[in-house]
């Protein structure tokens, strides 16, 4: 996945700047970003403070090092019924 050249908090910025009362057209402008990228920004960080950015990724780190032990151990556990299955 492609990193973003904007942080968290400079997300949250433009779009408190939006929340202002400054228009979309003239942000995109400013910023380098099309109208596209600022309208999904919208729909992910709109409302957000910076703490809760900082807080929905820590949790969705969290979430994939969770799904990578879930997949080990289902693995795991197909692995050694797949042995017990066997006749030795």
């Amino acid at each position: 996945m492609k990193r973003s050249r904007f942080t968290e908090e400079q997300i949250i910025g433009v779009l408190k700047k939006h929340q202002a009362g400054m228009s979309a057209a003239d942000l995109c402008r400013k910023h380098g970003i099309s109208d596209a990228t600022f309208y999904t920004w919208r729909s992910k960080y709109g409302g957000m403070d910076v703490s809760d950015a900082k807080k929905l990724k820590a949790l969705a780190a969290e979430n994939g090092k969770l799904k990578k032990l879930l997949a080990e151990q289902m693995l795991d556990n197909s692995t050694l019924k797949e042995m017990l299955g066997k006749n030795f």
